[in-house]
Formats: C-alpha cells, structure tokens, sequence
C-alpha cells in the first residue's frame, strides 16, 4: 500500500520543476527556494491542505551525543546522583521529626491557654449567679 497518494506525488514533482526553473518561493520570506528537500517539504504540505493522503510530519530528532564521551560522562553522573538522592531523604527524614515535635508543643499550650481562658469565665459566671442570691436573701 502507498504512503503516498499520486494527488500529492504530482504536488511534489510540481514544485521540483519550479524550484529547478528558479520559480518556486518559500511561504512565509518570498525568498527563492534552492534546496530540493524544502522542494518536497512545500509540496507535501500543499498536498496535505488539499486533502491528500500523505503521513503525518516527523518529529525533530534531537542529535545523539559521540557514543564513546556519552559513555564515559553518564557514568559518573548515575554514581553522583546516587550519592546526593540518599542523603536528601536522611536529610527529609530529619527534618520532618522536628517539626512533628514542635507541632505536639505548640498544641498542648493552645490548649492550656483555652483552658484558661475559659476557667475565668465559668468563675465570672459562677459569681453572677451566686451575687444576686445573696442580696435577694440579705433584702429579705
């Protein structure tokens, strides 16, 4: 089966023949197009706005590192990464105890203050209620 449908095969050898004669221009620049592969690049992708059959444009590969210097610098970067991931968890670890602790101290005063506060008042209270006895008892 054809990747590619004769619609756009002729689009392709259509701008060939412009780019030969000198004729065919890039879309965006104006600018005379001189290299055959942007030839074909312009005619798939007129073919693919009229509705052709063509595939779908490749992704930009990324350019692969010398084998030989990738080989000898990724060593040494695993072991280094291997050495700094384990003391960040020590030192997570570490930190997170602290601030367990000092979550407990905290609390345990906002409860000794509330406790406070609120004795005051049952006081208050209690003293209100006790005052207006006495003077209802002492008026009669």
């Amino acid at each position: 089966m054809a990747k590619y449908s004769k619609k756009s095969q002729d689009k392709v050898e259509e701008n060939m023949h412009e780019m030969k004669k000198g004729k065919l221009k890039s879309g965006r620049s104006g600018k005379k197009v001189t290299n055959p592969k942007q030839a074909i690049a312009i005619g798939l992708s007129e073919a693919r706005k009229s509705g052709a059959k063509v595939p779908k444009k490749a992704a930009a590969k990324k350019a692969a590192p010398k084998k030989k210097a990738a080989a000898k610098k990724a060593a040494p970067k695993k072991k280094a990464a291997a050495k700094k991931a384990a003391p960040k968890k020590k030192a997570a670890a570490k930190k997170a105890a602290p601030r367990k602790k000092a979550a407990a101290k905290k609390a345990a005063p906002r409860k000794k203050a509330a406790a406070r506060k609120a004795a005051p008042k049952k006081k208050a209270a209690a003293k209100k209620r006790a005052t207006p006895k006495k003077k209802a008892a002492s008026r009669s």
